[in-house]
């Protein structure tokens, strides 16, 4: 197989490629990413991109037809990748997340591509009753982030063609990258810990989450590469996680505690609600892809963040204001005039540049 993966620098693309050089040795895995984050590295080992046949740099907003001629699937992760970004770059977020993504699913399927995977969210429900919502229950996005993403689903819904298209409404992503990421709710109580022995709410702790580990999205992206139009159909719309990765937010705090003693919890009991709370219902994933299902349990990803973390020497209480924090790593780009307001770069032509050698984020 010919794969190409957009995005593939960011937090979700090492463990995709890790993932896809394991179970298909033999594949061409080619990345296409900007660079934003390609310096911000949580490993002291070689780059994740040693694992491709190819890195390409580029803006997917500038994918050519021939770009994708060729290849077997496409998997589409870039993204403006959470709300604080998605709020200070609305217009950017749509054009990214959205147009680009059609736009790159239109030129697949003019090309022959047989599988096209789309990097959704379970954000597009907001906030849900006390059920598990379903993929056909209704969607109430909040933010420009979870607008961009239900957005897409439908125009990829209305395509044409042979082309198998998978969005995976993925739970709440966590766990260790070689691109972490600490601007993710269990990602960040790990972080405090270590770093302050204190975790600080700003809830009251009840807003549920649904979470799924890094590893494990790989593997739901490896069953749509691979997935046939008799497995849900063309056109497939699906939750992609586990039901027992629904937690309550203290749950999560609690489960870091549990593995890092002497932790203290603060709860913000007189915080505005949270406009984010759903549990998820993700029996149709597990019925449909059997085989690829989350291994990865609530207490191996925190584990897991805890030796990464320890193992490059993590210990900024301020880690907040770091380049862990995907908007801070845009913010210094664009005050450095590296980067325009609309995320493109200043001297249009992106590429390795001394800026964007790798560096590794401690």
């Amino acid at each position: 197989m010919k794969i190409l993966i957009t995005g593939n620098m960011g937090y979700v693309g090492p463990a995709v490629v890790r993932q896809l050089r394991g179970s298909m040795p033999d594949a061409v895995l080619v990345g296409y990413d900007a660079g934003f984050f390609g310096h911000a590295l949580t490993t002291h080992l070689a780059t994740p991109e040693r694992l491709l046949d190819r890195q390409v740099f580029g803006d997917v907003r500038s994918l050519r037809p021939q770009d994708v001629e060729g290849y077997d699937a496409v998997v589409a992760l870039a993204a403006v990748s959470n709300d604080p970004m998605g709020e200070q770059f609305a217009r950017v977020t749509h054009a990214i997340n959205q147009e680009a993504a059609v736009r790159t699913a239109r030129m697949a399927a003019q090309a022959g591509v047989r599988n096209f995977v789309f990097a959704s969210s379970c954000s597009v429900y907001g906030v849900a009753g006390d059920e598990p919502v379903r993929e056909t229950d209704p969607t109430a996005p909040m933010t420009a982030y979870a607008r961009s993403k239900l957005g897409t689903e439908q125009e990829l819904a209305d395509l044409d063609g042979d082309m198998a298209i998978t969005c995976l409404r993925f739970a709440t992503a966590c766990g260790m990258s070689d691109r972490l990421r600490l601007d993710l709710v269990l990602n960040d109580f790990v972080a405090s810990a270590l770093a302050k022995g204190h975790i600080e709410i700003l809830s009251d702790g009840t807003p549920w989450r649904p979470l799924i580990d890094v590893a494990d999205m790989a593997r739901a992206i490896e069953w749509g590469i691979v997935r046939s139009p008799d497995q849900g159909g063309r056109y497939l719309v699906v939750n992609a996680g586990a039901e027992e990765g629904n937690y309550q937010v203290l749950d999560l705090a609690l489960a870091v505690e549990a593995a890092l003693p002497g932790t203290t919890i603060g709860v913000a009991q007189d915080a505005p609600a949270d406009s984010r709370s759903y549990r998820v219902d993700f029996s149709l994933f597990r019925s449909l892809a059997p085989t690829h299902q989350p291994v990865t349990r609530l207490t191996d990803s925190i584990h897991n963040l805890v030796t990464g973390l320890r193992g490059i020497g993590f210990r900024d209480p301020d880690f907040r204001n770091s380049r862990m924090i995907r908007l801070n790593v845009l913010r210094r780009q664009i005050a450095e005039h590296l980067l325009l307001e609309d995320l493109s770069w200043a001297d249009g032509a992106p590429a390795v540049r001394p800026a964007l050698q790798p560096e590794v984020v401690s």
